[in-house]
């Protein structure tokens, strides 16, 4: 399932750059529109010029794509910046070398031409189409990180006006924080803690393959959520925790290496209802508000003086059928800012005792 998972994040990047790259085209032959005379040797009809667009968008969309994911998964934040520049000055060159042999195939293939490769890459007028594909280029690059600063999929809900008219969702959330974090911070000095929280948010990025969504980071706090259906799901809220667990364990001699130290976090979590919307004016956020957020904040606090790594409300865990999880009810306890006292228990992947 976290393959499919995989797969599904990576199909939606895929389709984001083949649908734009195919917008784009279609949006250049419609503003040559009919009638234009080319500066070069090629001669396009505007019917030719739009079945082009379709044949020619989606093979340039497929190129971004995949080395957007490569980009995400193996060289962002794995390398230095120079060398990350330096690799994206390469991979411009290499794009429009791939362009020109794309669209040159394409033309040959769909009416033919008698000019040669190196021709048709210098044809007179062909300057203007290069800069259009690298501006183009950039722009989906910059769309791509708006939409990873606001949490997958949500920037096409925004510019759809999904959250702006606060909206009743029901959602699972889950507040992980870094264990003896002040300790750390005093040991390492503010720069290289702060060095130590980035690599591990950077490793955080595998709950990805649990559909889950990154809603904010708060100092060396992470607060995650799923739509309930997809976090009950073979327990994705649950098996995120391990898996970022076990990410940190296997990164253990890097991280002592580097910092002296193994982080290690805990978390709290919580399910119910809350409302979404879209705040502010000249810095957009999407916001959940609701008692939900607040009681899974206050069950993470808990970790520490019930001993436990890994604290559910009951709520959360009267919804989860599994044989692979193991809870042991803590009582219920008074949390800071509620009235009444929340039955929590404490999660284990092993039998305990009660």
């Amino acid at each position: 399932m976290g393959l499919s998972r995989i797969n599904k994040r990576r199909w939606r990047i895929l389709r984001f750059y083949i649908v734009g790259w195919t917008l784009a085209c279609l949006f250049l032959s419609i503003v040559r529109g009919v009638g234009t005379e080319e500066l070069g040797s090629l001669k396009f009809e505007f019917d030719q010029s739009i079945l082009i667009s379709f044949t020619l968008g989606p093979i340039m969309g497929l190129v971004s794509g995949l080395a957007q994911i490569l980009t995400e998964e193996r060289i962002y934040k794995f390398i230095s910046i120079q060398r990350f520049l330096l690799i994206r000055f390469l991979y411009t060159i290499g794009f429009l070398i791939v362009v020109v042999m794309a669209a040159y195939s394409v033309y040959q293939v769909l009416f033919g031409t008698e000019l040669g490769i190196i021709q048709f890459a210098f044809d007179e007028g062909s300057w203007a189409i290069y800069f259009y594909v690298l501006v183009v280029d950039f722009m989906l690059s910059v769309l791509r990180q708006v939409n990873l600063m606001l949490g997958e999929g949500n920037l096409r809900k925004l510019l759809m006006g999904h959250f702006y008219t606060p909206r009743e969702e029901e959602r699972i959330f889950m507040f992980l924080d870094l264990k003896s974090s002040t300790p750390m911070a005093e040991k390492l000095g503010h720069v290289q803690y702060s060095k130590l929280v980035q690599d591990c948010f950077n490793d955080l990025g595998i709950v990805a393959s649990s559909d889950a969504e990154i809603y904010q980071y708060v100092g060396d706090e992470a607060v995650l959520t799923w739509e309930m259906e997809s976090g009950i799901e073979n327990l994705s809220c649950l098996n995120t925790f391990y898996r970022f667990k076990q990410r940190l364990e296997d990164k253990r001699q890097y991280y002592e290496l580097k910092y002296g130290c193994h982080p290690f976090f805990k978390a709290g979590m919580h399910v119910g209802v809350v409302t979404v919307t879209e705040v502010g004016k000249y810095k957009k956020e999407i916001a959940y508000h609701g008692d939900t957020v607040n009681t899974a904040a206050r069950i993470q606090g808990q970790c520490n003086n019930l001993k436990s790594e890994l604290l559910v409300s009951e709520a959360l865990k009267s919804k989860l059928d599994t044989d692979t999880f193991h809870f042991k009810p803590m009582g219920s306890v008074p949390l800071k800012g509620k009235q009444g006292k929340v039955a929590i228990c404490s999660v284990y992947r092993e039998p305990v005792n009660f």
